[in-house]
Order: C-alpha cells, then sequence, then structure tokens
C-alpha cells in the first residue's frame, strides 16, 4: 500500500472533513424568498357600483306605472307615475296636499316645474296648475310631498360616486321585489342628499319599491308603454298659488261673527 506523505495527508484530511459541511450546507439552503408583491388595486364598493348601475337604467327607463304607498295611521294611496320618451314626468298624489285633504300632481316638463291641484270629492273645483319654476329647480318644503324623489331626482344621486352615501346588499323587505340595497348618507350635513332607507330595483332598471321613515312605496302593476310627453292635469293659471302640504289651520270658533251673539 502506498504511504502517503504528510503534505498530501492533511490535503486529503481537509477535503474529508469539507465534504461534509459542503453537503450539509447543500441539503439545507432555502430558496430565495420572492420578491413583495405589488399591491392590490383598491377593489370598488360592489354593492354600490351595482346600485349605481341600476339607478343609470332606471334613469334611462320611460313608461306609466302605479305604486302603493303606505303609511302607519293612514290608508294606502295609489300613485300614478309618468316618465315620458322626452324624459317629462308627472306623477299624480291623492292627499299630497293640505294634509292629505286635497289631490295634486307634480310634472316636470320643457316648459318648468308644476303643481296641478285635481279635482277631488272635497274639492270638486276643476283642475288648475301653478307654474313653480324651471323643470330642475327645487321644490319649497312647504309644497313638497317627497313621494316623487325616489323615481326622478334621487337616481342622480344614487348614479353619483361622490355623493356622501354608504350602500350594502339588503334583505327585500315584505311586499316589494327585485334587488334591494340599504342606503346611508355619511354626511354630517342635516340636508342629506336622500332619505336613508331600502331601494330596490329590477334587472332593467325599474324602481319596484322603497322604504324610507316617510313611508313605503311599492310597485303595483308591470309598467305600461309610455307616452311622447307628458300633459299637465290642467291649465296654467297665472295667479293662483300652489297648495301647502300641511293643514290648514282650524278656523278659531272665537272668531267667528256669531260668536258672543247671544
Amino acid at each position: 500500500m502506498p504511504v502517503l506523505n504528510r503534505s498530501a495527508g492533511r490535503v486529503l484530511g481537509s477535503l474529508v472533513f469539507a465534504l461534509p459541511t459542503a453537503l450539509l450546507s447543500c441539503g439545507t439552503e432555502q430558496p430565495a424568498p420572492p420578491p413583495p408583491a405589488a399591491p392590490e388595486p383598491v377593489k370598488v364598493d360592489a354593492a354600490r357600483d351595482e346600485l349605481a348601475a341600476l339607478a343609470a337604467a332606471a334613469q334611462d327607463r320611460h313608461f306609466v306605472a302605479q305604486y302603493v304607498f303606505s303609511q302607519p295611521g293612514r290608508p294606502d294611496r295609489t300613485i300614478v307615475f309618468t316618465s315620458a320618451n322626452d324624459g317629462s314626468w308627472r306623477v299624480d298624489v291623492p292627499g299630497g296636499a293640505l294634509g292629505g285633504t286635497a289631490d295634486i300632481s307634480l310634472a316636470a316638463t320643457a316648459d318648468g316645474l308644476f303643481q296641478c291641484a285635481l279635482p277631488s270629492s272635497a274639492r270638486p273645483e276643476p283642475a288648475r296648475c301653478v307654474r313653480l319654476g324651471e323643470r330642475d329647480d327645487a321644490l319649497p318644503r312647504r309644497l313638497d310631498p317627497r313621494i316623487q324623489h325616489a323615481l326622478t331626482d334621487w337616481l342622480d344621486v344614487l348614479t353619483d360616486r361622490r355623493a356622501p352615501l354608504a350602500v350594502a346588499l339588503a334583505a327585500t323587505p315584505k311586499g316589494l321585489t327585485g334587488a334591494c340595497y340599504s342606503v346611508e348618507s355619511t354626511s354630517a350635513s342635516l340636508n342629506a342628499p336622500l332619505d336613508v332607507g331600502i331601494y330596490c330595483y329590477d334587472p332593467d332598471g325599474t324602481p319596484t319599491g322603497v322604504r324610507t321613515a316617510a313611508g313605503t312605496l311599492r310597485l303595483a302593476a308591470p309598467p305600461a308603454p309610455a307616452p311622447a310627453t307628458v300633459q299637465l292635469a290642467g291649465p296654467v293659471v297665472a295667479d293662483a298659488e300652489p297648495l301647502d302640504t300641511a293643514a290648514p289651520p282650524t278656523p278659531d270658533p272665537s272668531d267667528s261673527p256669531s260668536a258672543g251673539t247671544p
């Protein structure tokens, strides 16, 4: 057997001890961690996005429909809403003025915004209309029955992503149909852009119901085709006054001419 010299033995010994260390190092080395992933894009609020799309479809829908408006302590009322093909609209509101004793119609046409007093058993005189301003003007609170907003100008708020709203999917309230969404205002202002509540729509954008603190509006039957434009309920009277929503004050018996007569 050949005899290794002392230098060769030291080299061989170094290799013998180094080999296990190298093998151990190769066997336990972990792969380099992957580079950090790019941050995910901010996800759009899906519920708000869906509601905005349905409200936009509702703006493009033109039809005639009957809605039932329910309020606690009052009999149900049938509201007739017309959205004409030229963009004009009209809503007939039984009991919409004078504390529920007068029927009215609101209409927005190319000529402006109108309130029409409708004949009823309590007020049998013929229909007459008063021009309230331009078609996009806001109604004074004293003249506003608020029933029409969910079908008209509040659609603009629901499609505006800058509006201070919080939107979430909601269970469909009893009596309503369609996809429903809970809408709340995130603004601290007392003048919220719309009434908080639940808003429901069919897939084609037809408003099927709204539930707010003011009451519940629900679609009563499938909509009918829209007319080319809406017609006012009566002639426009220049010197007539619009009807307030509040009931007129109760006459004081002491003001009667016969008061105090023996």
